[in-house]
């Protein structure tokens, strides 16, 4: 007897939620997490309150203490840099005025050798000023016959005579006899002189002048030498401002003299070689050429302490003449 098995019958698949469902289902679990949090007695509400205001005033001191911090430290920024700021001001001031002064010394420095180069006439009409009551015009003859015209200056003087130094060149026809006369100039009031020596080798001369008294150049010191590139100027005893200036620069100096580029002839043959504060360095003499020759352009002057050797009497150690030398 053949038995049929039996099939079993799937179950019938669950049907799935409805969408009011799912609503109903997700509202009940929110209520039941309220239920859960939120006090069903009033002790709890008020416990819960308490709770929430006591986090508020937690945060709310946090907060504040945070401010107050923020609030503290820019005032001492401020302060500090209010009770500090007079004190920087007056250095940064200083500082100020300290550069300005710095810039304007290196400024002056650095034009100082343009100023060099060629005096102002301020400068020149100062040493004209200086030296105008001692130098003069001097007029004779050559040996010619011709005018001939130069300059001296006076070296020393005393109560009755004053002695003026003078180039060889300018009064060089009167050393002969019978020669021509010397006068010496200053303005319309002329002066004899006589001329009472002299010294070939370095080309210079000495006048007498019958007029005591006579203010000098004053020399500059012995160890004042000229350096190289310096200003030197010769003076002449005639022109508007009671004598006329030419200026040079020094090219050498050397035992023999001081080599220039001044203009020593003319009304300057004779005249002093000044430096720059009016002191005597030595003698514009044309006729002077310790090497033998000249040039049109460079001239050597001989040293005003050159006089000492013949035509004047220094005393030893002395800036200035004492007297004249023996007659010729």
């Amino acid at each position: 007897m053949r038995t049929e098995a039996h099939e079993d019958t799937p179950a019938a698949a669950a049907p799935k939620p409805s969408r009011r469902g799912r609503r109903g289902s997700k509202r009940s679990s929110e209520g039941r997490f309220g239920q859960r949090i939120m006090p069903k007695t009033a002790v709890g509400v008020v416990v819960l309150m308490l709770a929430a205001a006591i986090g508020f005033a937690f945060g709310g001191t946090v907060l504040y203490a945070y401010y107050q911090y923020k609030t503290d430290k820019l005032e001492k920024k401020v302060n500090s840099f209010v009770n500090g700021f007079e004190d920087r001001y007056k250095k940064a001031v200083d500082d100020i005025d300290k550069e300005k002064e710095d810039a304007k010394a290196e400024v002056r420095k650095e034009i100082e050798p343009i100023k060099e180069l060629r005096a102002s006439g301020a400068t020149l009409k100062s040493l004209i000023d200086q030296v105008k009551d001692s130098v003069y015009l001097v007029e004779t003859q050559d040996e010619f016959g011709r005018p001939q015209v130069g300059s001296a200056f006076v070296v020393t003087s005393d109560a009755d005579k004053s002695y003026l130094v003078t180039s060889l060149s300018v009064v060089k026809a009167a050393t002969r006899k019978p020669g021509p006369g010397i006068t010496v100039r200053k303005g319309d009031d002329r002066t004899d002189a006589t001329l009472w020596t002299w010294h070939e080798e370095r080309d210079l001369a000495l006048l007498i002048v019958n007029k005591g008294n006579l203010p000098r150049v004053k020399w500059a010191a012995a160890d004042a030498q000229p350096q190289y590139g310096e200003r030197v100027f010769d003076v002449a005893g005639v022109g508007g401002a009671g004598g006329s200036i030419t200026q040079g620069f020094v090219a050498d100096v050397s035992a023999a003299g001081i080599e220039h580029d001044a203009a020593v002839t003319g009304p300057f043959a004779g005249g002093p070689i000044l430096n720059s504060k009016g002191e005597v360095l030595g003698v514009g003499a044309p006729g002077y050429m310790p090497l033998g020759f000249t040039s049109d352009r460079v001239t050597f002057s001989p040293f005003i302490r050159a006089t000492c050797e013949k035509i004047l009497k220094c005393p030893s150690g002395a800036g200035a003449a004492g007297g004249a030398g023996e007659r010729r």
